[in-house]
């Protein structure tokens, strides 16, 4: 029988989260049943919720940087046993038969993967997070370093990977040079990841309170974005952009900084899209304007590890599942350093 959940969640674009009961499937014999203790806040969260991408399926939970411990496991599960420490990001299934999934790129899936909430199943709409507990087919569940802080290490499911794949893929390693532009929840994460590949960081703001906040993350040179003298000093200069920013904004005097064959790549995913650019700025240096969607699972588990080697983990404030509509306001004014992680026991003092 299907098992009983609990969690928060929206029933429409426009009401705040509230307490609701759902169920989960039952446990198949490739499954591993989680009990979730902490559940990272991500803004795509708040996108999908408000409806701000279309698409939601209501009542829905959101809610896809996940960690806690396994509960029990199916019959053929073979990489994981009760009490181990695991984690679920932003999918849950995929074909895992086309070229991408066979590739390791289930996040590309032909096919479309199943999200971690609101996709469609055979057992109906996908839950998230912010639940008591989760069932995930066991090839979709990750292993937590058993170092790493389990409260801190919630938004590497979504914040650390999204960030760590293109600085992967586009091969950054020491002596690379490397801007990232934002310094909130994804930001912050590109800053220690490239910073840890042994690259030279350089941070992107607009906001000149946050110079000292970058250095101390790892950025070697913080460029006030809104003075045009800054940034014309860093003309050519930089391999690699990581652009995080989740609203639309001028790509143009980025583009600027970069080297011949430099690429500038979007992680952040706005409402809007962004001003077109003039086709001569990348002609006449061979630029690039790419995008990069999370990883695939072995990927994912990489950048785990590598955060657990390095001791890499996200600065994150915890709070009471009582107080997401409030950390969701603040989330939009960038009032949080860096992630809100929600402390899922608190659940039971509802």
């Amino acid at each position: 029988m299907p098992s009983k959940a609990c969690g928060w969640g929206a029933v429409s674009a426009k009401s705040p989260l509230q307490y609701m009961a759902i169920k989960r499937r039952d446990p198949r014999p490739n499954d591993v049943s989680i009990k979730i203790e902490y559940c990272g806040v991500c803004h795509s969260d708040l996108h999908t919720v408000r409806n701000e991408w279309a698409g939601t399926t209501f009542p829905m939970i959101p809610g896809h940087e996940i960690v806690g411990h396994v509960t029990a496991v199916g019959s053929k599960v073979a990489k994981y046993k009760v009490g181990d420490r695991v984690g679920v990001g932003c999918m849950v299934d995929s074909c895992l038969k086309c070229k991408e999934c066979c590739e390791g790129l289930e996040n590309y899936c032909a096919n479309g993967n199943t999200q971690t909430y609101n996709s469609q199943t055979e057992d109906g709409m996908t839950m998230g997070g912010y639940t008591d507990h989760v069932v995930v087919r066991e090839e979709f569940v990750l292993r937590i370093p058993d170092n790493l802080d389990l409260c801190a290490a919630a938004p590497l499911l979504c914040a650390g990977i999204t960030t760590y794949s293109p600085l992967r893929h586009w091969g950054v390693k020491s002596g690379s040079h490397v801007g990232v532009v934002g310094l909130g929840g994804l930001g912050h994460m590109a800053v220690k990841l490239a910073h840890a590949m042994g690259a030279e960081v350089t941070v992107f703001t607009t906001s000149a309170n946050k110079v000292e906040a970058a250095k101390q993350l790892g950025a070697h040179n913080v460029v006030i974005s809104k003075d045009p003298a800054q940034m014309a000093a860093y003309k050519r200069k930089l391999d690699l952009i990581i652009d995080t920013v989740g609203t639309a904004h001028d790509l143009a005097p980025y583009v600027d900084t970069l080297k011949v064959d430099g690429t500038h790549v979007l992680v952040g995913a706005p409402e809007h899209p962004h001003p077109a650019l003039q086709p001569f700025q990348l002609i006449l240096a061979r630029r690039s304007v790419a995008g990069s969607c999370i990883g695939g699972i072995a990927e994912t588990q990489e950048m785990l590890d590598f955060c657990g080697k390095h001791n890499i983990v996200c600065d994150v404030e915890k709070i009471d599942i009582s107080y997401i509509n409030e950390a969701y306001e603040r989330m939009l004014k960038s009032d949080v350093h860096y992630r809100f992680v929600i402390d899922l026991a608190t659940l039971k003092q509802q």
